[in-house]
């Protein structure tokens, strides 16, 4: 999936963001690894597309094998990313992939190759609505920073000021405290679906292990592939498996990631409340004091919609759907398996044989936040595109008061997209963890080398399907700021 999105990256121009589903492959029987990718990749130049271009002609003409031409100025990098798309479909045997991209605020590109149901031949198309995954977490984050903002919601109280139902914790006999702060960024010890410390623990040795002894290698292959004094990077350091990422895009049948084998990944029963949800995990024991270790956990966010809940005075799903109709996302629902939700695509995986079929029936609610929403990859680049308008609406001069207030402030954006230490992202090498997305910041350490771009993404993993969202702000020239010739947003989604 990491691959994917640098290459997504690459393909497009500055200033970009996007989102990718699809199918997954892996495991056996009721416990297969699912493929479903859905990527909404958004580009930012403002251009518009021209007649004849739009996401509906554009999937016609696919079906027919002769795609419609592109919006002027991106006809290149769409032709070479669609062909990447396609390489990548047919090589891991996808159903079916949607992607979406928005450059400077326009959409410029979306499309679906594939198919959203296989049984009845219905064409991906970008209406279509899949699974996002972990991409909720940042769904998720808006809520909270905006609650914050509102001085409704204090980060660093403890989480029992708010949900007095989740027990206080020790830790080593000692007492410790968890807070919102630590659970956004998946620093709080609360476990992941694995239950099993011991095992945790050897993964985390085993891999620390690793990299120390692949240190050498990769910085004399990466020396070799870009010249004599380049920067160093960790392309060969072993990543964590957890529901935000996918293993490998191209994993074989019979091969299966860990959190694929856990039983709570498929859960089937349906939990009214988030609070109920909590019963899960409340009273099992933290795997380290919180702060001093990351360790990626979807149920820090069941705990963490329970304190929006709170805090909000409103039931944690109607608050959200509330936030989505004020950011236009109109796609973008619960996966509730019993509403009738139009355009929503079937979930798939393949089976120990090689197979694909049907994926087993699972029910989310009890991870809404953390995993369980649906959406579009038209809404995913209007979030994107909420966020970067946010973002960037501080550094603009004169405009006259012209300009519109973001849904954010400008520093909460600024806040949320900070690195946080002692985190790390298994999906980007670059990347640090910061407030519910990965974060890789700016930086060229040799003249005539490698820039690294600034930008922050966010991956996930379900039954049925993967997703990737990527922002790459635009790097503001200081005249066209001050001058006010151009406006936010400024970048891709």
């Amino acid at each position: 999936m990491y691959g994917l999105a640098r290459a997504l990256q690459r393909a497009a121009a500055p200033g970009r963001a996007g989102r990718l589903s699809a199918p997954r492959r892996g495991g056996g029987g009721a416990r297969a690894r699912p493929w479903g990718w859905g990527l909404a990749l958004g580009l930012a130049l403002g251009v518009k597309v021209p007649a004849g271009c739009e996401a509906d002609g554009g999937q016609e003409a696919e079906a027919k094998g002769n795609p419609l031409p592109p919006p002027r100025g991106f006809g290149a990098a769409i032709e070479r990313s669609r062909d990447l798309l396609r390489r990548i479909k047919d090589e891991a045997g996808i159903p079916g992939i949607l992607v979406g991209v928005s450059v400077d605020g326009k959409e410029v590109w979306s499309e679906g190759l594939g198919y959203a149901d296989v049984e009845n031949r219905v064409l991906c198309k970008p209406e279509t609505i899949m699974r996002i995954a972990s991409i909720s977490k940042c769904l998720t984050m808006m809520a909270v920073a905006k609650l914050w903002e509102e001085g409704k919601l204090d980060l660093d109280a403890p989480v029992q000021k708010y949900v007095p139902e989740f027990p206080e914790k020790v830790y080593e006999g000692e007492k410790v405290a968890i807070t919102t702060r630590l659970l956004v960024s998946h620093l709080s010890g609360i476990r992941h679906y694995e239950k099993d410390i011991t095992k945790v623990k050897e993964e985390k040795e085993k891999a620390s292990r690793a990299f120390k002894l692949t240190k050498p290698y990769q910085d004399k292959e990466q020396k070799e592939k870009e010249g004599k004094g380049i920067e160093k990077t960790d392309s060969l350091k072993p990543r964590k498996e957890h529901e935000g990422e996918v293993k490998s895009q191209n994993s074989k049948p019979g091969r299966r990631d860990k959190e694929f084998e856990q039983e709570e990944y498929y859960l089937k029963e349906k939990f009214e409340s988030v609070i109920e949800s909590l019963k899960i995990f409340k009273n099992d024991p933290l795997f380290f004091k919180p702060g001093s270790q990351f360790l990626y956990s979807t149920y820090g966010f069941t705990l963490l919609s329970a304190v929006v809940e709170r805090v909000s005075g409103q039931k944690f799903t109607d608050y959200m759907l509330k936030m989505f109709r004020d950011l236009d996302m109109l796609s973008t629902v619960l996966d509730d398996n019993e509403a009738m939700i139009y355009n929503r695509a079937r979930c798939y995986v393949y089976n120990k044989k090689g197979r694909l079929v049907n994926a087993p029936y699972v029910d989310n609610s009890y991870k809404w936040a953390g995993g369980g929403f649906l959406s579009s990859v038209g809404d995913l680049l209007k979030f994107g595109n909420a966020l970067l308008y946010s973002y960037q609406a501080g550094q603009f001069k004169n405009t006259n008061g012209k300009l519109l207030p973001g849904y954010l402030k400008p520093d909460t954006v600024a806040m949320m997209w900070t690195p946080v230490p002692k985190t790390e992202v298994s999906w980007d090498r670059d990347g640090k963890y910061a407030m519910a997305w990965a974060v890789v910041e700016k930086k060229q350490q040799y003249g005539c080398c490698r820039q690294q771009r600034h930008y922050a993404s966010h991956t996930g993993g379900a039954v049925g399907a993967s997703s990737v969202l990527l922002i790459l702000p635009e790097e503001l020239d200081s005249e066209a700021i001050d001058t006010g010739i151009v406006a936010p947003p400024r970048g891709n989604r």
